[in-house]
C-alpha cells in the first residue's frame, strides 16, 4: 500500500512540474512571443518575457542543483536572479535559455521518478529542505512567473484569446 501511495505522489508531483491543469504550460506561455518583443515592457510593468524567462531558469537551475549538489552556491539574492538587461543579450540566448529550462525541469521530474530518492528525507547541506519541498518550490515558482508571462504577453497583444 505504501508503494503505491509514493508512486502516486511522484506522478502527481512530475505532472504538476509539467504544468497544464489548472495554469498554461512553460510551452503555452512562451510560443507566440515574437522575437521583437521579448525584450519589451508593458507600460507599466516591471519586467519583459525576456525578463521572466531568465528568472525562470536562473531561479529553477538554482533549486535543482541545490537538491543535488552540496558545493553549489546559489546566486546572489536578489541580482543573481534576474538578467540585467530586459532583453537577450543575443539572437541565440532566447532559445538557449528555453532549452536549459526544459533540460532542468526534465531533471527534476527525473529525480522524482527515481524510487531511489527519499522525498522526505532532509538534503544533509541544507537547514530543513527536502526533495518534496524542493519540487514544491519549483512548481509553485514556476506557475506564479509563467502567469506573469502570460499577461505580458497579453499587455504587448501577443497572447491569443480563446
Amino acid at each position: 500500500m505504501r508503494t503505491d501511495h509514493d508512486h502516486s505522489l511522484r506522478q502527481h508531483l512530475i505532472e504538476l512540474l509539467k504544468g497544464g491543469g489548472a495554469h498554461a504550460t512553460f510551452d503555452q506561455a512562451i510560443a507566440g512571443i515574437p522575437v521583437k518583443l521579448r525584450g519589451q515592457q508593458p507600460s507599466g510593468y516591471p519586467h519583459s518575457p525576456w525578463m521572466l524567462l531568465e528568472h525562470l531558469r536562473i531561479a529553477q537551475h538554482d533549486i535543482l542543483e541545490f537538491s543535488r549538489n552540496k558545493k553549489h552556491v546559489s546566486p546572489k539574492w536578489p541580482e543573481g536572479y534576474w538578467p540585467r538587461q530586459p532583453g537577450p543579450p543575443t539572437s541565440g540566448a532566447w532559445n538557449a535559455s528555453v532549452k536549459s529550462f526544459r533540460q532542468d525541469l526534465q531533471t527534476m521530474q527525473k529525480q522524482l521518478a527515481n524510487p531511489k530518492t527519499d522525498l522526505y528525507a532532509r538534503i544533509p547541506w541544507g537547514d530543513g529542505q527536502t526533495i518534496l519541498r524542493e519540487a514544491l518550490l519549483v512548481a509553485d515558482h514556476n506557475a506564479y512567473h509563467l502567469a506573469q508571462l502570460v499577461d505580458v504577453s497579453r499587455l504587448l497583444g501577443a497572447w491569443p484569446e480563446r
